[in-house]
């Protein structure tokens, strides 16, 4: 089991906000020992302080991984206090938006083996997704414990290379704001047709929710779940018939809010 070299060497954490939280969380309920754990945090919650880790002490000299969860913007300012630990052993694990591989070997050192992913906020329930990748130095090992650590809030998977992580953010780390937006804008309109406002939420939450969670669980595809809802000639197929325009419903303004999505990122990461 690759936690077990964390076990042995140790975990560095930094950055513990809502998805460093999230992580720890996971790892410490998959059975990283509170003391296997090193967390730089200025802000600690009183779940951090009380959850037994070493919480801004002195770092173990070679851990088996370093986790970077601080926001982009801070990782200048937070990095150097990991920079000793660059060109080692110690896997750098990122989970920082927008920057990229090259930044982090730069700061640390072109020996160092660093991983960049891209979770997303339903990790905080343990259902998230994340994307990763890696450099030429990181060995089948390194990966398997890369993913081992992220599996820890919810599903995985490995691209084929860093140029296909803006895709990735423009449709799962992007996309739950997406669907927050489908919930508002079905609520209103089910507000429009009559509906109080509290009953038209509470039924474009559920509906989200439940069809997320049928999504998941059901072995059929998307487009088969969708044929089972929709009768010939009835409400679903009226309402789909302008969901589903070429030109415009759902699958021209998602092509364009992804696209969006991802040329933004590339402008971020360069």
């Amino acid at each position: 089991m690759t936690l077990e070299s964390v076990a042995r060497d140790g975990l560095v954490l930094l950055g513990c906000g809502k998805m460093g939280t999230a992580l720890l969380a996971g790892w410490l309920k998959a059975g990283v020992k509170p003391e296997a754990a090193w967390v730089i945090e200025p802000n600690p919650t009183d779940w951090l302080i009380q959850s037994g880790v070493h919480l801004n002490e002195g770092l173990p000299h070679a851990p088996a991984v370093a986790v970077l969860a601080v926001k982009p913007q801070m990782m200048g300012k937070a990095l150097p206090a990991l920079q000793a630990l660059g060109n080692g052993r110690t896997l750098f694990v990122s989970i920082a938006a927008g920057t990229t591989i090259a930044s982090f070997e730069a700061a640390l050192g072109q020996d160092t083996p660093i991983v960049r992913t891209m979770p997303n906020t339903p990790a905080m329930v343990g259902r998230g997704i994340t994307a990763l990748c890696g450099n030429g130095r990181v060995s089948v090992t390194d990966m398997a414990l890369a993913k081992e650590l992220m599996a820890a809030v919810g599903q995985v998977v490995e691209l084929q290379g860093e140029e296909q992580i803006d895709a990735v953010t423009a449709v799962s780390g992007s996309g739950p704001a997406y669907v927050f937006h489908l919930i508002e804008t079905l609520a209103a309109a089910g507000e429009a047709e009559g509906l109080p406002a509290d009953v038209a939420m509470q039924l474009a939450r559920a509906t989200v929710c439940g069809a997320g969670e049928l999504a998941f669980q059901s072995p059929e595809s998307a487009a088969q779940l969708r044929i089972n809802v929709t009768s010939p000639g009835g409400t679903t197929a009226a309402a789909l018939g302008v969901l589903m325009d070429p030109d415009t419903g759902f699958p021209a303004l998602l092509r364009r809010a992804v696209k969006a999505a991802a040329d933004r990122g590339r402008e971020l990461g360069k």
